[in-house]
């Protein structure tokens, strides 16, 4: 029987599930026109198939160990109800990040206001499923909805998440409405607090670092997917040096390796850097469970078991070191 080594399972705090569909197409020559993709996908979408997709998504999740998801949802109701169902058949503990959108996108996506998303937010509580708050944007939320998305989160203590500076585009726009950056909108609405999870934050400067600081916010970073998508690098070294909490994220599902997420994230500090070892192995760890496990409000999720008679693993000094610095998934048991 091979020896394992048992380790806290690690969090997916980003998922959107739909969009696995969408590995190897290598259409859209950058992230807008890949969105058009995205967007033509998450319109074929039914509960029938969301409900056979996401088993498939979340059992690569937990082969490659992950052991909870944040499902950051915006595709509907039925839909949401079909995810669950998926995570519990997969053996994933799921919280449903029920996405928050006023305009743009499909007309699926949107609420006709955001008494109407709070609503379906408490229908959702009322089944007993862990939620979250999630405008999905502040291209799609004004200030009204962060406002009130704000108060609601507050007093209910439930996680707050949201995409921000993802995109220079999405600044310029910011600043054009509202004249102000995504991250000072989301402080300035009351969208910001120690239950904030702002993702990607990929183009965030040292002004929206700091109020993450005073907010004690974290950042969710998923490395493959802002790769894939040209979004950019998260200026690791800045974020790590305020001590802000960094979590991962799957994002797009163009790959599924939690190891490969906390690599990236320790190489791109490496390259900004130009020295070696920014991040402990052990706080790159718990950026992979801990951290994500506060982003989403969990107490308790499964462990993962290592498998340390893979050949990756075979004659290492260190496992820990190994795990994280060359192994990929297929090390879980």
């Amino acid at each position: 029987m091979a020896e394992t080594l048992s380790l806290p399972g690690f969090v997916d705090a980003h998922s959107h599930g739909f969009q696995r569909a969408l590995r190897g197409r290598t259409g859209g020559g950058d992230f807008w026109a890949w969105r058009e993709l995205m967007l033509a996908e998450a319109e074929r979408q039914t509960p029938e198939s969301v409900r056979r997709g996401y088993v498939d998504v979340y059992r690569e999740l937990r082969a490659a160990g992950y052991t909870a998801v944040g499902e950051f949802h915006y595709l509907g109701f039925d839909e949401a109800l079909a995810a669950v169902e998926a995570a519990a058949e997969a053996r994933v503990r799921i919280v449903l990040l029920l996405a928050a959108y006023a305009r743009g996108g499909l007309p699926r996506f949107r609420q006709d206001s955001v008494a109407d998303y709070l609503r379906q937010l408490e229908a959702l509580r009322d089944r007993g499923i862990s939620v979250g708050l999630a405008p999905h944007s502040v291209r799609a939320c004004p200030a009204d909805w962060l406002e009130e998305i704000g108060r609601y989160a507050q007093v209910e203590k439930l996680p707050v998440h949201v995409h921000a500076d993802e995109q220079p585009r999405e600044i310029e726009e910011c600043l054009a409405e509202h004249g102000l950056r995504p991250i000072e909108l989301l402080e300035r609405t009351g969208c910001l607090g120690e239950r904030t999870t702002v993702v990607h934050a990929t183009h965030a400067d040292d002004s929206e670092l700091d109020l993450l600081v005073g907010a004690g916010a974290r950042i969710c970073a998923c490395p493959t997917t802002e790769a894939n998508l040209g979004d950019g690098f998260l200026p690791v070294d800045r974020v790590c040096t305020r001590g802000i909490g960094i979590c991962i994220g799957s994002d797009s599902n163009v790959r599924i390796d939690p190891l490969e997420e906390l690599r990236e994230l320790e190489g791109v500090a490496r390259r900004q850097t130009g020295r070696r070892n920014v991040i402990s192995t052990e706080t790159l760890l718990c950026f992979g469970a801990d951290e994500g496990a506060g982003s989403l409000g969990l107490e308790q999720w499964d462990d993962v078991e290592v498998d340390l008679s893979h050949p990756s693993l075979r004659g290492v000094e260190d496992a820990f070191e190994a795990l994280v610095s060359g192994c990929g998934a297929d090390v879980f048991a």
